[in-house]
């Protein structure tokens, strides 16, 4: 009697190829039901009053607000044109003479202020009391017409 061509190691490794085969069969089988099950309206997602994102509906009998479009504000808000005529005083906090530009804090409130040597009546020092206009520059307020008090 001759003895089996198929060895322990063969058979085994035959019983894990079809058992991959199986669980990858399974797999496909589970993705294509998964595939029936899901429509469009299940993949939708909506976006409450609140900003919630919710996976049901907005009710179309719920009660809307009406909004005026000129109550609206957009941007940032409009500053006052006496405020910033109004003449100011202060103090040279920083000042760069080789540069020529330097900052003033105004007395009171502290808001800071650019300064440049082309808008002061004089030249600029460190510790300076000064009183000065503001005006709308590039990148916020700048001092103009400043004056130096002694």
């Amino acid at each position: 009697m001759a003895k089996s061509q198929t060895t322990f190691n063969k058979k085994d490794r035959e019983k894990k190829k079809q058992q991959k085969r199986k669980e990858k069969e399974a797999r496909r089988q589970e993705r294509r039901e998964q595939e029936k099950d899901s429509s469009l309206d299940g993949m939708m997602a909506y976006v409450d009053e609140y900003g919630n994102i919710t996976d049901t509906p907005p009710d179309p009998n719920a009660k809307k607000k009406e909004v005026k479009a000129s109550s609206i504000d957009i941007g940032v808000p409009k500053q006052d044109k006496e405020d910033m005529d109004a003449e100011r005083r202060g103090r040279v906090t920083f000042y760069n003479d080789s540069k020529g530009y330097g900052f003033i804090n105004q007395d009171g409130n502290q808001e800071r202020f650019f300064v440049h040597a082309n808008n002061a009546n004089r030249a600029l020092q460190e510790g300076d009391k000064v009183k000065f206009m503001a005006e709308k520059g590039p990148k916020g307020l700048v001092a103009v017409k400043v004056e130096v008090l002694d």
